[in-house]
């Protein structure tokens, strides 16, 4: 049995996130694809395209033929990197193509997002443009990065006589 922390936070993490890569594990995923399909997840989250997650997911993880639930889990744990990182790739964008910055106030944008996201895409398009550029070519270094990470810790729990109890 693995010894799980006790706290009821770790506990959670435990369960929802760690548990399911690890009985990916030994059900016979290899630590390599399971990694590739964690990192695919995890960079796939952090797009500034916000609410394309799951279709780019599902279509990724099909023509990689990765796996759909590792790549899920690593969208929604990036899925709060999302909100944070959708200013910074829009000005990057808007730098890089040497646009005015954003009409948008944060606050405004942030309201908008939640309440009206299918104007606010229109309003945005170009500044969106210009950040998923910047985040393609983020996600050309980082991909790899985490699935090297990732890879390097599945392959050590690989390692360790661990055995999963079903929950």
């Amino acid at each position: 049995m693995i010894d799980r922390p006790q706290q009821s936070g770790h506990t959670w993490i435990w369960r929802k996130l760690v548990a399911p890569v690890v009985r990916a594990l030994h059900r016979g995923g290899s630590p390599r694809r399971i990694a590739w399909s964690l990192a695919a997840g995890v960079v796939i989250g952090v797009n500034p395209l916000v609410g394309s997650a799951t279709i780019l997911t599902i279509t990724v993880t099909h023509l990689l033929r990765l796996k759909h639930s590792a790549s899920q889990l690593g969208v929604h744990t990036a899925y709060p990197l999302q909100l944070m990182l959708f200013l910074p790739f829009m000005q990057a964008g808007a730098i890089l193509f040497q646009t005015d910055p954003l009409p948008f106030e944060k606050k405004e944008l942030l309201s908008l997002m939640h309440e009206q996201p299918l104007q606010l895409f229109r309003s945005l398009w170009m500044w969106e443009w210009h950040a998923l550029i910047v985040w393609l070519a983020v996600a050309a270094i980082l991909t790899p990065s985490l699935a090297i990470l990732f890879r390097r810790m599945l392959e050590h729990t690989r390692r360790q006589p661990y055995a999963i109890a079903a929950q």
